[in-house]
């Protein structure tokens, strides 16, 4: 006997599981279709080399979530100002929460630790069922409405809507026929921790190299994650290194903004692409996070970006079923891509142009990028409007987005 959910979600990452949470917590039956569980501990003062940066709207997320107190307990590390600058000339641009009256710019979070969090979240209710691990091997509409899924192991289930949030190389999506459009960058971006001589004044710092952008974010314990953007070549030099010679090349890379690089933890890299499905939804089928779109890490938005098409679906789906309408109907799909995907696309496009301006060596670019930068830093109402648009604080922003707490109701 097939077992019948209002929503199945592909995929228990963060921006799987944030769906989840903000649907099972409306009441709505919700099946977790996740591959790996959590991580559930790790040794004291270890700290992962993938990290986000939270904006302000996705820690409103997660607090309407219940997740983020967990969170906190867990470690998060907030910043409170942020300093890029070129290494092709002087120009720079520096933003401050207090000019703001904010108190910082956003949190610098492990993956594993909102993850976990949110999973947590996800065990408390009895409205959301987790199966890992789980795989998908079909899906296809049974009658008029269900998707009808049929895992690896055990009976299929059957959905009104299928939520696709199996990462950038999502096989529902593919699975679903729908196509992408992007390029790769033909750079990766290499991260670890390091320590380094002088404080990090609770900034992220990012220099703008030819080869990609490097950016240092800060920790609470004192240490930094980075992420360089290089070539892949230069990449698999940089992780072959012995500590020493990294070390070396990282603060030469940094022009010694922070001193000495003194000790560092693991390295990886992953390759660069940007990527966007040219529809985020077909019949009973919607896609969110990675799955819909992929995005340089230059600004770290892509996180950010994820956790609002969770909680622009929640929202939708959640308006449709106090109408007792359809949840998987293409009435309700419509609206949650007309409300995500030319935001999202507006950001790729964003985040590309700065990625092309920015890695150009040409004199004539290297000059106007500067003197904006400059003049960017010295006007104070667009440099605002550019840090709160960041932060999550300005656009049309879904309801668990916002500062007012929407009304949640308990599963």
């Amino acid at each position: 006997m097939n077992v019948r959910f209002d929503v199945a979600i592909a995929g228990g990452g963060m921006v799987g599981a944030a769906l989840a949470l903000a649907l099972g917590r409306q009441g709505m039956r919700v099946a977790v279709l996740e591959r790996h569980a959590p991580q559930r501990q790790w040794p004291p003062g270890e700290i992962a080399n993938r990290v986000s940066a939270l904006s302000r709207a996705s820690q409103r997320i997660l607090e309407h979530l219940a997740a983020w107190p967990r969170m906190v307990e867990l470690g998060v590390s907030p910043y409170e100002a942020m300093y890029v600058w070129d290494a092709g000339g002087h120009g720079h641009i520096r933003f401050d929460a207090a000019d703001l009256g904010e108190p910082d710019l956003g949190h610098i979070v492990e993956n594993r630790v909102i993850r976990l969090a949110l999973w947590e979240g996800l065990e408390a209710l009895d409205t959301v069922e987790i199966l890992c691990p789980a795989e998908i091997r079909d899906f296809h509409l049974q009658g008029e409405d269900a998707m009808r899924i049929h895992l690896a192991e055990g009976p299929p289930l059957d959905a009104a809507l299928l939520a696709a949030a199996d990462g950038r190389d999502s096989w529902v999506r593919e699975r679903a026929g729908i196509p992408t459009q992007g390029w790769g960058y033909d750079q990766q971006a290499l991260v670890a921790n390091v320590v380094h001589e002088r404080p990090h004044q609770a900034t992220a710092w990012q220099r703008f190299l030819p080869t990609g952008p490097l950016a240092f974010l800060p920790l609470a314990d004192g240490r930094s994650s980075i992420v360089w953007s290089t070539s892949p070549q230069h990449a698999r030099e940089l992780l072959e290194m012995e500590a020493e010679a990294f070390h070396a090349a990282l603060g030469a890379a940094f022009e010694y903004r922070l001193g000495e690089i003194t000790a560092s933890g693991p390295r990886a890299a992953f390759p660069l692409r940007l990527q966007h499905a040219t529809r985020y939804i077909a019949p009973r089928l919607a896609l969110v996070g990675d799955a819909a779109h992929a995005i340089h890490p230059l600004a770290g938005q892509g996180v950010n970006l994820g956790l609002l098409d969770a909680a622009q679906l929640a929202e939708t789906l959640t308006a449709t079923r106090y109408r007792h309408r359809d949840l998987g109907g293409e009435p309700a799909l419509r609206r949650y891509e007309r409300a995500r995907k030319g935001d999202n696309l507006a950001m790729l496009a964003a985040m590309d142009l700065f990625k092309r301006l920015f890695g150009n060596d040409l004199p004539p670019l290297r000059l106007a990028r500067n003197l904006g930068l400059d003049l960017a830093d010295r006007a104070g109402p667009l440099k605002h409007l550019l840090i709160r648009r960041a932060m999550g604080l300005a656009g049309d922003l879904p309801a668990l987005a916002r500062p007012s707490r929407p009304p949640v109701r308990e599963g």
